[in-house]
């Protein structure tokens, strides 16, 4: 199924306009009707590029459709496209922030992205995550030296024990999803496609907090290339938000796609607004397509893909979306039990 969603017009490669929220990085008149969020997308693709790749993009083979290439995120040395926006967050901490050490929530990937990247830093960092981490994950989350916090049954609970904490010891937080500085830093995976795919017309990207979704948007909008976000069912809520016109709450339902379980946070005050603005068109796939996905990726692309990485193919495989142009769909993510991955490639 998909929704188009009306976006505001480019401010600049830049600047964008965000009425409802001051001015965030760089200097504005608060006393104006519209206020700037200011963010350089290609400085943080400079800043994290000693600590994040620059991923590869391959064609698909796509009957009937303009050519589409995938954007292999999955292929990241921490499995995902998490590394940049937790890279670009804490390369910009000063020393007395880097000293107190850092503390994030997460599904999996952001905090396996935050600890990899603290460790190379010399950071000290605390993951708080959801009882049903995936147990993959959550090695790789111990195994790069941080500190894991089991929070409760919800990635709910696991924000706001992050929150807690932030706030009794005075940490730092870097957020997965609702942080001007993560957000930049998920854009710079939109730079790389303008730049490996020339005359790209639209980006199929994953949606769950919405963080790589407005840092792609907000990077490629000045371009005229298109944004479609692809959420999964039982993991809408972004979705489910911007139909109502606020940030809503959902119970959380058990997927295959569980990097893109979680809610958004009521009190959400960048990805929300920003998903708004650059997403052009929306979809839902469903479970079964999802993990169609995943084993058509792995059969078919010899690439291992996660649920939440695959939604983007889902959606192009099942005929949910067909590209209006020369597209790119990018893989967020490859960090999946190999069990799981067994059964899903065998369809049991």
């Amino acid at each position: 199924m998909g929704d188009d969603l009306g976006r505001a017009d480019p401010q600049g490669p830049h600047l964008h306009l965000r009425p409802e929220l001051g001015a965030v990085g760089g200097e504005a008149d608060r006393g104006a009707a519209d206020h700037l969020v200011v963010v350089d997308i290609a400085a943080a693709l400079r800043r994290i590029r000693p600590l994040a790749w620059e991923t590869p993009v391959v064609p698909l083979d796509l009957p009937g459709a303009p050519p589409t290439h995938i954007k292999i995120e999955s292929l990241q040395h921490t499995g995902s496209f998490k590394v940049r926006g937790a890279a670009n967050r804490l390369l910009k901490l000063d020393a007395g922030q880097r000293g107190r050490g850092v503390v994030a929530a997460s599904s999996g990937n952001h905090g396996r992205a935050v600890a990899e990247v603290a460790g190379r830093l010399g950071i000290r960092a605390t993951v708080c995550v959801p009882d049903w981490v995936d147990p993959v994950k959550l090695r790789a989350i111990d195994a790069a030296g941080a500190r894991v916090v089991r929070a409760g049954a919800s990635y709910d609970h696991a924000e706001e024990r992050a929150a807690e904490l932030a706030a009794q010891q005075g940490l730092p937080s870097v957020h997965p999803f609702d942080d001007l500085d993560v957000i930049e830093g998920q854009g710079t995976v939109g730079l790389e496609v303008a730049r490996q795919l020339p005359g790209v017309e639209e980006v199929i990207v994953p949606l769950s907090g919405g963080g790589l979704v407005a840092g792609i948007g907000l990077a490629v909008r000045d371009r005229g290339i298109r944004v479609v976000a692809v959420s999964a069912g039982r993991a809408s809520v972004m979705h489910r938000s911007l139909q109502a016109g606020r940030p809503i709450e959902l119970p959380e339902e058990e997927t295959v796609a569980s990097a893109l379980s979680g809610g958004i946070g009521l009190a959400n005050r960048n990805s929300f607004a920003l998903c708004g603005q650059v997403i052009d068109r929306h979809v839902v796939v469903d479970e079964g397509d999802i993990r169609s996905a995943v084993r058509r990726a792995f059969r078919e692309c010899r690439l291992v893909v996660e649920g939440g990485g695959a939604v983007g193919l889902a959606a192009l495989w099942s005929g949910s979306y067909r590209p209006r142009g020369r597209a790119a769909v990018v893989v967020s993510g490859g960090n999946i039990d190999r069990h799981l991955l067994a059964a899903l490639v065998t369809g049991r």
